[in-house]
């Protein structure tokens, strides 16, 4: 038997040939003389954080399955005690928000099984989670819940999405995975709601494809870059700074990412980590994918919402996106809260999102 040791080590400390990955953390995955790393790749959309190693076999311990409760039509060769139940692991964040657990469906994303979850009664809504995806349900979901069935497809390569970032190298790669994910998880034509990572591609969707959305709710979306108020790289930060610029609050994105009881201890951290990844996939470099260009091209009315202490998006970047969507805007701040609004302030988020769609 190989003994395995997993080291999280801050950004500023990787090796040489690591520093041009850009991540936050790198991975450095021991069994004797085998090893994984972040590394980078040369591409024809730029550098890329992609995974390398001398044993193969070794693919799954750096991209587990997503520890995420057993699904009703969930693979046959799925280890049993890969993760706790979806109750257990909301524990801790049901206690001190009162969180109630969503239905846990699947759908097979490009050969991948993806976490599908539902909640609530009424029109349906869609939502595309930020940075870092959602390894829980939180509470600003359940307040939309109140007034309308929610669904949360996971995003290829963030908790519950398995490694369906692996297979996606352009852009056009992920867009396409996104619309067949929203088709899948029930969510054609429905209204959408999205933060960060998430907005900027639902934003892109609206784009390409008008008709396969309602209206839209944006909170900071990635996508654009100006050199005179330029965005803060989240994947060039210490690891310790990122939940101080996602949220006003870093307490709230730490007890999003705590690892919960009965958790696998080297699973979760990789599972955070490779969502990181998987978003630095969609967004090398700098969150930039010349979105401006295609605004023209959305027609669905667009609610743009900003926390007030966004560390990350420049608030002037709403109104690039205001003045550039081709549909009715509204722009809106979300007073106390950073980037990532709807955890630092989930019942002005929701209010401002459930206010807009009617």
């Amino acid at each position: 038997m190989k003994l395995m040791s997993f080291h999280l080590v801050p950004y500023t400390e990787p090796p040489k040939d690591f520093r041009a990955a850009g991540l936050s953390v790198w991975i450095d995955i021991n069994t004797n003389n085998d090893q994984i790393r972040c590394n980078s790749r040369r591409t024809s959309e730029g550098s890329m954080p992609m995974l390398w190693g001398s044993d193969a076999r070794l693919q799954d311990r750096w991209c587990p399955r997503p520890m995420a409760p057993e699904p009703r039509t969930a693979a046959a060769d799925r280890s049993p005690d890969r993760a706790a139940p979806i109750g257990q692991q909301n524990k801790q964040f049901s206690m001190e928000r009162n969180v109630t657990d969503p239905e846990t469906l699947t759908v097979d994303l490009n050969g991948y099984t993806t976490r599908v979850w539902r909640k609530g009664t009424g029109p349906v809504l869609g939502y595309i989670a930020g940075f870092g995806g959602l390894p829980r349900w939180m509470p600003f979901l359940d307040k939309l819940a109140r007034s309308r069935t929610v669904i949360v497809p996971s995003v290829p390569g963030f908790p519950g999405g398995d490694r369906g970032h692996s297979i996606l190298d352009s852009h056009l790669d992920w867009m396409l995975a996104m619309r067949a994910l929203l088709d899948k998880s029930g969510l054609a034509g429905a209204d959408l709601a999205g933060s960060s990572v998430g907005a900027s591609l639902i934003a892109d969707v609206a784009a390409l494809w008008p008709e396969s959305v309602g209206k839209l709710a944006l909170i900071a979306p990635f996508g654009l870059f100006d050199e005179k108020d330029p965005p803060t790289d989240p994947w060039a930060q210490r690891a310790d700074r990122v939940p101080g610029l996602l949220c006003a609050d870093p307490e709230v994105y730490k007890a999003m990412k705590a690892a919960p009881d009965g958790a696998n201890s080297i699973e979760w951290p990789i599972e955070q980590v490779r969502a990181s990844e998987a978003a630095a996939r969609i967004f090398w470099p700098l969150g930039n994918t010349r979105i401006e260009k295609r605004l023209g091209l959305i027609k669905a009315p667009t609610l743009l919402l900003w926390g007030e202490q966004d560390q990350i998006m420049p608030r002037s970047y709403a109104d690039v996106f205001a003045q550039g969507i081709a549909g009715p805007t509204q722009v809106q701040t979300i007073a106390g809260a950073g980037h990532l609004a709807e955890l630092d302030k989930p019942t002005e988020v929701a209010r401002a999102i459930l206010d807009f769609l009617g």
